[in-house]
């Protein structure tokens, strides 16, 4: 493009069009997120491209922007029209998702209608906050394409203001170019004056806007393709902390060619993939391997190194509160230890060391423990305390072998953390508290390795108080956590916790996410294998033996993909019996891939590594046609569409960054022929 074009370009989004109107209608329709089932997820290797763009159901979804806790756009997509009988949105369409490199988070969405076709590939510009799209449309007979944008800024799309295609709010800006450069624009409010509502009432762009008030802005901009003699464009979405300064970023992306962006954008996934091993267990699924590496680096922030988020998405609930962006885009203590060991196992130990930094120097609070869950600066935004949180950045730096006495000076505190508020503490499912066996385990394991941390910190002392609590609380695992006279089996069995560490008392509590009021001895949940995979009980313990079929029975669900686990009896976190929202009635919580993993690691422990393999496989035929693996599948009560057919990928959040990081360590896992994650000196104390 030559410099004159680029010029004007910035001149024409920086400033509104001289007759536009004033957009009626402010401030539109509440705004809400969309679907949490990604289909593609992508960012540049380099820490200048502060943006990550998500693709869902046809369309680019939500791009974050300048961090991955800032939705920045809710979506993006393109309109056909001929003018006088039909127009159609891309979501109303067919359309399929792909990775275009199997080493590259390159994406390509197709649309195909009956009358046009429209091929979409997106990559982020890699020197700064902008995401390409090369779009090539094609059909019979010449056609009119919109693209049509709703943007989100600064994580909330009821208090943007907008003209000429770029927008803005009080913090944040984008700008939305094209090469060539778009046509006929219009802002305006969602629901009323928005160019959906134009283009939909008679075939025709009849409205130029501004909007010039807060609310839900949308903008309209007519290309210059007509999918018949002018087929190609390439699109940038880019952010500035204002408009001109938006506008300028979006004309600066445009300028090398998409090819040229394109290339560097995948040279940086081939080389960071080129840095890395892959285990034999995986030569079968390599290319969902790869992709769950590319995936766990790209959950990492670019602004604060180290935070983790679990997922780039918002499902059910979550993306239907009003001003409201989360909660997977958080940082959490658990979430973030997982990622990191799987990208322990996968060879990359530096992204681990920064997650752990961030952990000890950004979320760590004064009194040593950390908050359920952080904003990506690291300030606490749910308060409540989980003490498998606690402990899981204590065995991160044993893993890591970092001793030091910095180090030190944090698992010392959380170690107290551990001593002064164990062992009962929320659990890892968030909604109950009580004697947990998967928690416990944690706390166990932590204090093992933070003694063994604190003698080679001189401190004798402290290693000795936290052996023998670890010790006592061992030993009263199953008094606290294995019932010998509950319901589901007439042998012991672990309960999912028990609220007053009396395993054999029939106390009751209730389940949360709207669930009833049980005898805590009628509640099981596959988590209990977590005293396995850390080494604090072993395999053949006859109590660990005597709970897996009851689980199974219980929780179990074959599918044609594999056996799944629901977390715990009368689980109400996911769908509705007919695939509606969370937030509606009769919710049922479905079936969670991780808990294959989990059960392949206890395999491995157990001597069967042909089980093992096949929990893999079973996890990987989770994954929806872009790669991306799911928080749930559904279960043996999936709602009507055909697509929903147990074993396959519910609305849940997608992709989860812990269910990648799951399938990474049992590939690794079996290749060693036991849990990587263990550390040793737990499994040799208490073998």
């Amino acid at each position: 493009m030559r410099v004159g074009v680029l010029a004007a370009l910035v001149v024409l989004l920086a400033a509104p069009a001289a007759k536009a109107d004033t957009a009626p209608g402010a401030p539109g329709a509440v705004a809400n997120w969309t679907p949490g089932d990604k289909e593609g997820f992508g960012t540049s290797t380099t820490t200048a491209g502060k943006a990550w763009f998500t693709l869902q159901g046809g369309e680019l979804s939500e791009v974050y922007a300048p961090d991955l806790g800032t939705p920045s756009l809710r979506d993006l997509q393109f309109v056909v029209s001929d003018g006088k009988t039909f127009t159609e949105r891309e979501t109303d369409v067919q359309h399929r998702t792909e990775l275009v490199d199997q080493r590259s988070l390159t994406y390509r969405q197709t649309s195909t209608a009956s009358r046009w076709k429209l091929t979409k590939t997106y990559v982020v510009d890699p020197e700064r906050p902008a995401v390409l799209v090369d779009v090539t449309f094609q059909s019979r007979t010449p056609l009119s394409l919109y693209v049509l944008a709703d943007p989100a800024l600064s994580g909330s799309g009821d208090d943007d203001r907008g003209t000429g295609m770029t927008a803005w709010d009080a913090k944040t800006a984008s700008a939305i170019a094209a090469d060539p450069p778009l046509g006929r624009s219009s802002d305006g409010y969602m629901g009323t004056s928005d160019g959906w509502t134009d283009l939909k009432s008679d075939h025709r762009m009849d409205w130029t806007y501004d909007a010039g008030d807060p609310g839900n802005v949308v903008q309209v901009a007519q290309t210059r393709l007509d999918g018949v003699k002018r087929r190609h464009l390439t699109l940038s979405v880019a952010f500035a902390a204002t408009p001109s300064g938006a506008a300028k970023t979006a004309a600066a992306s445009l300028r090398p060619g998409f090819h040229a962006t394109a290339t560097r954008y995948a040279q940086g996934w081939h080389d960071y993939l080129g840095k890395l091993r892959r285990p034999g267990a995986a030569d079968g699924i390599a290319p969902l391997y790869d992709a769950s590496v590319m995936t766990l680096a790209a959950t990492e922030d670019k602004t604060y190194r180290g935070a983790f988020i679990a997922s780039p998405s918002m499902p059910w609930v979550w993306g239907n509160i009003a001003g409201y962006n989360g909660p997977y885009h958080l940082v959490w203590s658990r979430d973030a230890y997982e990622v990191a060991t799987g990208l322990i196992a996968a060879g990359d130990r530096a992204a681990a060391g920064r997650a752990l930094d961030y952990l000890f120097t950004r979320q760590q609070k004064p009194d040593g423990c950390f908050p359920q869950n952080s904003n990506l600066d690291g300030t606490p935004h749910w308060p409540n305390l989980q003490l498998d949180e606690v402990a899981d950045p204590i065995m991160l730096a044993w893993q890591l072998g970092r001793t030091d006495a910095t180090t030190w000076g944090h698992v010392k505190a959380a170690a107290g953390c551990i001593l002064a508020n164990g062992p009962a503490s929320q659990e890892r499912w968030e909604n109950a508290t009580g004697y947990s066996p998967a928690t416990i385990g944690a706390e166990i394991a932590g204090l093992i390795c933070a003694a063994a941390i604190a003698e080679r910190n001189g401190d004798a002392d402290s290693a000795a108080t936290y052996r023998a609590t670890a010790d006592a609380w061992q030993k009263s695992i199953e008094r606290w956590t294995v019932t010998h006279n509950g319901p589901l089996s007439a042998d012991p069995y672990f309960v999912r916790l028990t609220v007053d560490g009396n395993a054999d008392a029939g106390t009751t509590y209730t389940i949360g996410d709207g669930g009833p009021t049980i005898d805590q001895r009628a509640v099981v949940d596959p988590s209990f294998l977590e005293l396995v995979r850390l080494g604090v009980l072993p395999a053949d313990n006859a109590a660990v033996r005597n709970t897996l079929p009851v689980v199974d029975r219980e929780l179990g669900v074959s599918t044609l993909s594999g056996m799944f686990w629901h977390r715990y009896n009368f689980d109400g976190y996911g769908e509705t019996p007919d695939g509606g929202p969370f937030d509606g009635p009769g919710k049922r919580g479905r079936l969670w891939p991780i808990f294959a993993g989990e059960r392949g690691e206890y395999e491995l422990s157990a001597g069967d590594p042909n089980a093992a393999g096949q929990r893999l496989q079973a996890m990987a035929k989770t994954a929806n046609a872009g790669r991306m693996l799911p928080e749930q599948v559904w279960d043996d009560h999936p709602p009507a569409p055909a697509s929903a057919q147990p074993g396959t990928p519910t609305f849940s959040a997608t992709p989860l960054g812990w269910t990648h990081a799951q399938l990474i360590r049992l590939a690794w896992s079996i290749d060693a022929g036991k849990p990587v994650e263990q550390p040793a000196i737990v499994a040799e104390r208490y073998r």
